[in-house]
């Protein structure tokens, strides 16, 4: 039995049920100057935990050590559960959590024999209440959001964290099995090609570890065949009528409490595009008409015929020039001979052709269109891009065109993440979107300071004037840290790169393993070995968020784990997490990038500024302005991606500007 009584005595703020059968919060109707006030409150920095303020919560968890030493399991699990009752009756349990703290730090002594730091107490704590807790990598976050699910399950609520892929769900509810297991909880974790009676099993379980993408298009299954979307009365009566309790046929039975790790990518990144499940359909566009489209724009010149703004991901076009007019196809559809539809086909299919990149946006497995998650680097399986953007995309790459969709449910994130009673996140990089969480999802951060000190060394950027001398000189600079004894990870923003930087490496004959989208199959191998002395990974992003790389004790004498980030991200955070692979948990690390003004990012925003870059002979003034107009690109361009996020929040119905993903239902 769920025990909200207990959510709502943790919570810093008020939750309000929803009248539907599943137990979730209800969108609220706010008049304008609420919103406005209560957002005014994002202005507010968050709040950076002192490091007296951690020590001080510990010490209150401290008295209880050895006492509990002294119980067996039995005795530890019931005194742990008498102090769970606590938290539904007490207005002010800050000694029940002291008590419940010291038994979950107990348990993890024996089950793993490590003890929690202070700080991983107090990052527990304020996941508890609501908030976001910004933790530097390698403070274990992964243990922080176990404690807090152990805890919150045993109040009988249902417990949801979330990770950026099935991958690192799989590994986290693995590795923190035993814990459960060890106060009698029940644990499980969703993956892709799970099916839907499977999915049910681990959704009921008492824990469940389930990726952003796979638990909403869960959620709209729910809503497509309308459970747990009538009205709570209406499903009492269904449930009277036939003796079946409604709860037991939802995919996903309620929204208790949600902890998300690497949040700032799920609720930010992530968040800027609607999730979509669709069904195959003939659709309005025919095949005929998609090849013709795609004919059409290749006879067309950019900044001639049309104005291409890469930086936006938009194509504007008013008319076909009549010299370079192809025919419609024999037999089409009226519709194609108006104008404006006509026009924003061909719009689309400009965009295929020139805004999306084969092994940057996706890549051809399989004779299929396969789409490549930018922020992660990972293939997004069984997804496929709206309005005839993937069929148009299949018709330049000549591979069979799929059948087009039908949108059966639409949802973004942000209407998702606020039906949750209690909403709580982890991450290593909110600081720069705090005000965005709050306004969004009324999620406060707050900066926990690190348990040791970060020893990570960072050296100035190196600027080339093209991507040749770049991986060239990335290879001799590679090959030099790992004569060294140390470990290399070099970081790609696309799989294109990642195989032009291992080709530079190869061409002078340096040993290296390349860890990219046709390789996710081997992550787990790639990434244990990718600590060892001497060795050299080229890896994209799947090398960056939520991987923990151990390094062997012969790495860590010759200086630890050196990153070479080879191209600067449009957000600064996913640099940073990248950057944060090395240095963790007060171990030694460095990290350098390397740019060139062919770099994608330079040329969308500050093609004026290459040619300054390359007459400047000086090397501490170039990396001094370098750093600068590194700076001035990433604001703006956050600030691009902030608007339209807040666009799709406030218009979640007129989304044909967007592109969504469709997921298949299965």
């Amino acid at each position: 039995m769920s025990n909200l009584r207990a959510i709502q005595n943790m919570s810093l703020r008020p939750f309000y049920l929803s009248n539907v059968a599943r137990i979730e919060q209800k969108d609220q109707e706010l008049h304008k100057f609420e919103i406005f006030f209560a957002n005014l409150l994002g202005w507010i920095p968050a709040k950076k935990i002192s490091r007296k303020h951690v020590q001080k919560f510990a010490q209150a968890i401290a008295p209880y050590r050895d006492e509990l030493r002294q119980l067996d399991q039995t005795q530890l699990v019931h005194k742990f559960q008498h102090a769970i009752q606590l938290l539904s009756t007490e207005s002010s349990h800050h000694q029940s959590i002291a008590l419940i703290f010291a038994c979950v730090g107990e348990a993890i002594s024996r089950v793993f024999n490590i003890y929690p730091h202070p700080v991983q107490f107090m990052g527990t704590y304020i996941l508890l209440t609501g908030r976001l807790a910004e933790m530097p990598t390698g403070e274990g976050k992964t243990l922080v959001a176990g404690m807090a699910a152990t805890i919150m399950a045993a109040t009988g609520n249902f417990v949801h964290v979330l990770t950026t892929n099935a991958y690192l769900a799989q590994r986290d509810e693995e590795e923190l099995r035993p814990l459960f297991q060890f106060f009698q909880l029940s644990s499980g974790a969703i993956y892709g090609e799970m099916e839907i009676p499977e999915r049910k099993e681990n959704y009921h379980q008492q824990i469940c570890y389930v990726s952003a993408n796979e638990i909403v298009f869960d959620y709209l299954k729910d809503h497509i065949s309308g459970k747990g979307t009538q009205p709570r009365q209406i499903e009492n009566l269904r449930s009277l009528a036939t003796g079946q309790v409604s709860e037991d046929t939802m995919i996903v039975p309620a929204l208790h409490f949600c902890i998300v790790d690497e949040a700032d990518s799920v609720f930010i990144d992530e968040a800027q595009t609607p999730m979509v499940i669709s069904q195959e359909a003939e659709g309005l566009i025919e095949a005929s008409i998609i090849h013709w489209a795609i004919e059409q724009a290749r006879q067309l010149i950019p900044e001639v015929d049309f104005t291409m703004l890469e930086a936006e991901h938009h194509v504007d076009i008013e008319r076909i020039p009549t010299d370079k007019e192809v025919p419609l196809p024999q037999d089409v559809r009226p519709i194609w001979y108006n104008h404006a539809w006509k026009m924003l086909l061909i719009k689309q299919a400009l965009t295929a052709l020139h805004l999306y990149h084969k092994d940057q946006h996706y890549i051809i497995q399989d004779n299929k269109i396969q789409i490549v998650d930018e922020s992660t680097g990972r293939i997004m399986a069984d997804r496929s891009w709206e309005q005839g953007l993937h069929q148009l995309i299949e018709a330049k790459e000549n591979v069979e065109l799929t059948k087009g969709r039908d949108t059966l449910a639409r949802m973004t994130f942000q209407r998702f993440f606020r039906r949750y009673l209690l909403l709580s996140g982890l991450t290593g990089t909110g600081l720069e979107v705090s005000r965005e969480l709050w306004m969004i999802y009324r999620l406060k951060v707050c900066q926990i300071p690190p348990n040791i000190p970060s020893k990570r060394r960072q050296f100035k950027h190196r600027y080339f004037k093209s991507n040749h001398e770049k991986y060239t000189a990335i290879a001799q600079h590679a090959k030099a840290m790992a004569n060294a004894k140390r470990s290399v990870l070099v970081g790609t923003r696309s799989i294109e790169a990642s195989e032009a930087i291992s080709e530079a490496l190869t061409q002078l004959n340096i040993e290296h393993i390349v860890l990219n989208a046709r390789q996710d199959a081997q992550e787990a191998a790639i990434i244990a070995e990718a600590g060892h002395s001497g060795k050299i990974t080229v890896a994209t992003n799947m090398a960056g968020r939520g991987t923990d790389i151990k390094l062997r004790p012969e790495t860590k004498q010759a200086g630890g784990l050196h990153v070479v980030l080879t191209e600067f991200h449009e957000s600064a955070r996913i640099d940073r997490q990248l950057y944060g692979r090395a240095g963790r948990q007060g171990d030694q690390g460095s990290c350098v990038a390397y740019v060139s003004g062919e770099d994608q990012l330079m040329q969308q925003n500050i093609q004026w500024f290459i040619y300054v870059l390359n007459l400047i002979p000086i090397v501490v003034l170039r990396h001094y302005l370098l750093t600068l107009a590194v700076k001035h690109m990433q604001k703006k361009c956050q600030k691009r991606a902030y608007r339209n996020r807040i666009a799709m929040f406030k218009q979640d119905k007129k989304l044909n500007s967007q592109i969504g993903f469709a997921g298949k239902i299965y």
